[in-house]
């Protein structure tokens, strides 16, 4: 069974920075892309990172320079560092794994919240 957990989620000051983190477990880890998704109040889920299984990062334009995505695959762990941290960052994120070969993510965390105030 895949299990995607994450941590790390928090209230934190406009301008301040949070380290998300997300294990996997019951799947081969390597060979898959894993992202970092965000929904707000009222808000479609978004795609806000994206990291392939050899190294290639995708973000989205409100976070490029801001966010960092990064895996560890001896651990089978992804983290995003969010550094300049805005109000409209503001939203449950969501770690979601793409199997290779597939064309969606079908694994996603249970979601971890990021409040950050003026």
């Amino acid at each position: 069974q895949v299990q995607l957990v994450e941590s790390g989620g928090g209230l934190v000051q406009a301008g301040g920075s949070l380290t998300l983190d997300c294990a996997a477990s019951g799947i081969i880890f390597r060979p898959n892309t894993m992202g970092w998704y965000r929904q707000a109040p009222g808000n479609q889920r978004e795609l806000v990172a994206t990291i392939s299984s050899g190294g290639s990062t995708n973000y989205a334009d409100s976070v490029k320079g801001r966010f960092t995505i990064s895996r560890d695959n001896a651990k089978n762990t992804v983290h995003l560092q969010m550094n300049s941290l805005h109000p409209e960052d503001t939203a449950v994120y969501y770690c979601s794994l793409k199997r290779s070969g597939f064309p969606v993510y079908d694994y996603w965390g249970q979601g971890t919240q990021v409040t950050v105030s003026l």
